[in-house]
């Protein structure tokens, strides 16, 4: 079997695996993808859950948002991590305020400019509020994709180059989700169960 071979064999049991994998963030517009991904930096998916439908209450647009205080939003978000959380997002609805009208932009160079906006979290947004082919690349993306040899990168852009050249443009965004969905179920970070893996066959851990 070649590499190509193999790598192809992982792609098609991840997407026979998780037919049903998308967003396990709840969000209904890009202003709430945007919000809800900046939150969800170092922080569970679930934890964001919790916080977002008091937040969406209270600030339920850009505009709103613009016009908060950190001392009004860190409360609310606090279980979610740092205080410059609730500073970035008020600081990146006022720009959506004054420099968007309100809404947020659908390309990567204007939403990498928003403050707390890094290239994992625009790509996020691209694929998922804008359906624009981007491929994220999380911690559980980082380590499914190196440890199993569909590439060999160091760092998380090079496994972005890397994966966006293997899989088909048009299966980005699903295949950021098979591979989130993969690292929290299976392809654990301190105790894989490789036992349970539908990919062992073909892993590159589990052949070296």
């Amino acid at each position: 079997m070649t590499e190509k071979e193999r790598k192809n064999r992982i792609l098609q049991a991840l997407e026979e695996t998780y037919p049903e994998a998308g967003p396990e963030l709840h969000f209904t517009n890009p202003y709430e993808t945007l919000v809800a991904t900046i939150l969800s930096a170092q922080c569970t998916d679930k934890q964001v859950n919790r916080v977002t439908p008091a937040v969406f209450a209270r600030y339920p647009d850009a505009n709103a948002m613009a016009k908060a205080e950190v001392d009004e939003l860190f409360p609310l978000v606090k279980s979610c991590g740092f205080r410059s959380k609730a500073g970035n997002i008020i600081a990146a609805c006022r720009i959506l305020s004054e420099q968007y009208g309100g809404e947020v932009p659908d390309t990567r160079e204007a939403l990498m400019s928003l403050p707390g906006v890094g290239r994992k979290t625009a790509n996020v947004v691209l694929s998922n509020a804008f359906g624009i082919p981007a491929f994220a690349v999380d911690t559980h993306v980082f380590r499914v994709s190196n440890r199993t040899g569909l590439c060999r990168a160091d760092t998380v852009e090079e496994t972005e180059r890397q994966m966006t050249r293997l899989i088909p443009e048009e299966k980005w965004g699903r295949a950021h989700h098979w591979l989130i969905w993969h690292g929290r179920r299976v392809c654990k970070a301190q105790r894989p169960l490789c036992g349970e893996c539908p990919l062992a066959e073909w892993c590159r851990k589990r052949m070296d």
